[in-house]
C-alpha cells in the first residue's frame, strides 16, 4: 500500500483497530501491502509511543488503550453531553438503537449511540464507522438532499461495495438506488427494510444547521424487521423528525456539527 510514513501509521492504527483480537506482524504487514521490516518499524515506535501493545501470549499487536481515552476526552469537551441526552430519550420512546451520524466533508461517521431495546431482539453494531452510503437509511437520507447526479457521484467516489451479506433489498443498481432517494424525498425521511443486513429495518432524518440550513448530520432509528415493520417505521417518522429538529438547535451549543 502506497502513502507516505505518516498515512502508513494510520493505515497501520486502523487495521489494529478493526479487529480486536489483534494482528501477527505478517498478517498486518500482508494487509498494509508494506515490508515487514518497515511494519515492525511502525509498531515498535507506535508501541514506544504507548498507542500499541504487543501480547506476551501470542505476539499478536493490539491498540492501547490511549486512542481510546483520547477519543472520549475529545467526545466530553465537544459537546457529546448535549447530544447524548436527546439520543437517550428518543430510544427509550422508541426502544430501539438510535444513532447520530455527523457529516464531515464527503464522509458520514456514525459517532453517538443509545439502545433502546431491553430484552428480545437488539441490532447494535459497533459505532465510530463510516456509513455507507448505498444501501442504509442513514446514507438515504443524506443522499436525498442533494441532487441525482451529486448523489450518485458521492456514491462512486465512497466506492463501497454492497456486501454480499446485505440484505435482499439493497439497491444494486443506480436506478435503483434512484428509486429509495425519491422516495425519501418525497417523505422527508428515508426508510429501509431488510437492505443493510437481512432481517433489520432503519429510519433516519437529516439534522440541519439552524442558521444556514445544510445538513450537519443524520438521525437514524434501526432494529429487526420483526418489529419494525413498514407501518411502525411510518408512525416512527414524526418522533424522529422532531428529535432531529431538536438536535439541529443544540446543534450550536456542540463543537461535535461544527
Amino acid at each position: 500500500m502506497a502513502g507516505s510514513q505518516i498515512e502508513r501509521v494510520f493505515n497501520v492504527l486502523e487495521s489494529l483497530a478493526s479487529d480486536p483480537r489483534g494482528w501477527p506482524l505478517l498478517g498486518l504487514a500482508e494487509q498494509l501491502q508494506i515490508p515487514k521490516s518497515a511494519t515492525h518499524r511502525l509498531l515498535a515506535e507506535l508501541m514506544r509511543l504507548g498507542y500499541v501493545r504487543q501480547s506476551p501470549e501470542n505476539l499478536r499487536y493490539h491498540l492501547s488503550t490511549r486512542l481510546v481515552a483520547m477519543g472520549f476526552r475529545y467526545l466530553s469537551r465537544s459537546g457529546a453531553d448535549i447530544v447524548q441526552p436527546v439520543l437517550d430519550r428518543l430510544a427509550q420512546q422508541t426502544g430501539e438503537l438510535v444513532r447520530l451520524g455527523v457529516i464531515e466533508g464527503e464522509c458520514q461517521t456514525w459517532i453517538a449511540k443509545s439502545q433502546g431495546a431491553r430484552s428480545g431482539l437488539r441490532y447494535d453494531p459497533d459505532m465510530g464507522r463510516e456509513t455507507p452510503l448505498s444501501y442504509t437509511a442513514s446514507g438515504h437520507a443524506w443522499l436525498a438532499c442533494m441532487s441525482d447526479a451529486e448523489a450518485l457521484a458521492l456514491v462512486a467516489r465512497q466506492a463501497v461495495q454492497v456486501p454480499a451479506d446485505a440484505g435482499p433489498n439493497a439497491p444494486r443498481s443506480p436506478a435503483e438506488l434512484l428509486q429509495y432517494l425519491h422516495q425519501a424525498r418525497e417523505q422527508g425521511y428515508a426508510c429501509v427494510e431488510e437492505s443493510s443486513a437481512i432481517g433489520t429495518s432503519a429510519i433516519a432524518a437529516v439534522v440541519r444547521h439552524p442558521l444556514d440550513g445544510r445538513v450537519i448530520g443524520v438521525l437514524s432509528v434501526a432494529g429487526p424487521s420483526a418489529r419494525m415493520t413498514r407501518a411502525r417505521l411510518h408512525e416512527l417518522a414524526p418522533t424522529l423528525l422532531a428529535f432531529a429538529e431538536e438536535l439541529s438547535q443544540a446543534s450550536q451549543a456542540s463543537e461535535l456539527f461544527s
